[in-house]
């Protein structure tokens, strides 16, 4: 059956996003949790409980460090609740090729925001196309869990925020325009989406959009 809500977060503040020095030196999969990043994780995971209460549970994870930690201490609030879950790449980051001095690395975020973040394809990377592709192979997936018996009450997705936001254009629909037009949601922001009486879900957080005048076809299942 159809969860009653699937909820989607980014994961906590890592050191990557605090000092950019790390992309010429840590693989980005291997990026930690800051001391801040922990602590957003264990607020988000108090409110999950909030939200959910005794519902059940079915959690999808990206394997990069920083979301395996994120979802490590989401679950000291809601470990009861879990029926499973299950660590899946296809919505990991978007690739960024291999370890670059930071200049470089600018220089090809500059040249990506001028052509399209979703077109533009890093240098032995993914464009944001190529990991829309995967992210659709990843909800082919989800659809064929949520036709399982006793499937529980609520899904969470612990991703990244590129990889949310393409979720989210591949499931309600948005345009190419639409989807650049939207901002990444911040580090452990949890963005819910609520199944409706018609069946159909509705996205109920507010996301930030770079154009307000802009409308996202935010109600489409």
């Amino acid at each position: 059956m159809k969860p009653k809500r699937i909820i989607l977060i980014r994961h906590g503040e890592s050191d990557g996003n605090v000092d950019k020095q790390h992309y010429e030196e840590v693989p980005d999969y291997s990026l930690n949790l800051t001391t801040r990043g922990i602590e957003q994780a264990q607020q988000a995971g108090r409110k999950i409980k909030e939200i959910i209460g005794d519902e059940k549970l079915s959690v999808y994870l990206s394997p990069f460090f920083r979301t395996r930690q994120t979802f490590a201490e989401i679950r000291k609030s809601v470990d009861e609740n879990i029926v499973r879950a299950i660590e899946d790449p296809r919505i990991r980051e978007q690739e960024w090729g291999h370890l670059r001095p930071l200049d470089e690395n600018e220089e090809i975020k500059k040249e990506r925001n001028e052509y399209s973040t979703f077109y533009f394809r890093i240098p032995d990377g993914e464009s944001g196309a190529d990991v829309y592709d995967r992210v659709t192979t990843f909800m082919e997936t989800l659809h064929r869990d949520f036709r399982k018996n006793h499937f529980p009450e609520n899904t969470l997705i612990v991703t990244h925020g590129m990889t949310l936001r393409l979720f989210l254009m591949k499931w309600f629909h948005w345009t190419v325009e639409e989807f650049e037009n939207v901002r990444n949601p911040k580090n452990c922001q949890i963005v819910i989406m609520e199944k409706q009486e018609n069946g159909k879900y509705k996205l109920t957080t507010n996301l930030k959009m770079r154009d307000p005048n802009i409308l996202s076809k935010i109600t489409l299942t």
